[in-house]
């Protein structure tokens, strides 16, 4: 019998590749850089921003703040669809895509 995993306790978005990531970030029609931010300013930002965007818009928000990846998209909640992506060396792209 195994124990619990990492995803039985956290709700990440889908993760994309590098290449995926690329093509999202040139599509962004706002881009925040939230790294050295901690939550819950992130978020908030997040909340603004999206409030702004028309259907279908993509806000890109750039987070060295692993909980940010999780918070951020549950923050916005149903207003979006989210996307992360890990570069590997602690920076993320969340991706936002307003419904």
């Amino acid at each position: 019998m195994s124990g619990p995993s990492l995803d039985d306790f956290v709700d990440m978005p889908d993760e994309v590749d590098d290449e995926t990531a690329e093509r999202l970030a040139e599509q962004a029609v706002e881009t925040q850089d939230m790294t050295g931010e901690v939550c819950p300013y992130p978020q908030v930002e997040a909340k603004k921003a999206i409030q702004r965007l028309d259907s279908g818009d993509l806000l890109l928000q750039e987070t060295d703040h692993v909980p940010s990846t999780e918070n951020v998209p549950r923050a916005v909640g149903d207003a979006v669809d989210a996307r992360v992506w890990r570069s590997g060396d602690g920076l993320y792209r969340i991706f936002l895509r307003k419904r």
